[in-house]
């Protein structure tokens, strides 16, 4: 197991250290905003809906480890699909921060179960994905973790 935590912390600092899609993306169709005021984490995200598939994503944000490298996380696994499929990785995501089990099949998501040991974290582990929910959703108004019951 102690492996398996190991490697879970190095996908984490890595996405931390190198994030991906990270930046406003120019061409963007759609956008939304999160603010996590317990922690003072901010993530925007930035969408180009190609019809209801996302076709390009990016974000950008500050705010602590676990907050940037969840939001560049979440934009690898969002980019081609739909809200209907957004959502149902969402709350497979939730469930492992939430939870702390992991999925069957590991994977780079199942990196943030450890977040179950800190509640005050799991806010900062959602916030990118609730943002990229609002965009994909075409929701304008920001999304803010005191609204979620995470």
């Amino acid at each position: 197991m102690h492996d398996l935590t190991d490697l879970y912390q190095s996908v984490i600092l890595d996405h931390n250290r190198r994030p991906r899609n990270r930046g406003k993306l120019p061409t963007a169709n759609r956008v939304a905003h999160g603010d996590n005021p317990t922690c003072g984490d901010q993530c925007s995200v930035y969408l180009r809906m190609d019809g209801e598939r996302v076709a390009e994503v990016s974000f950008d944000g500050s705010g602590c480890a676990i907050s940037q490298a969840s939001a560049s996380l979440m934009t690898t696994q969002i980019k081609g699909k739909t809200a209907a499929e957004i959502e149902d990785l969402y709350t497979n995501f939730h469930h492992i921060v939430t939870t702390g089990e992991t999925p069957e099949e590991i994977n780079d998501v199942a990196a943030f179960a450890g977040v179950h040991d800190f509640p005050a974290r799991i806010k900062c582990a959602t916030l990118g994905w609730h943002a990229a929910l609002n965009a994909v959703k075409g929701d304008p108004l920001p999304a803010t973790t005191e609204t979620h019951k995470d």
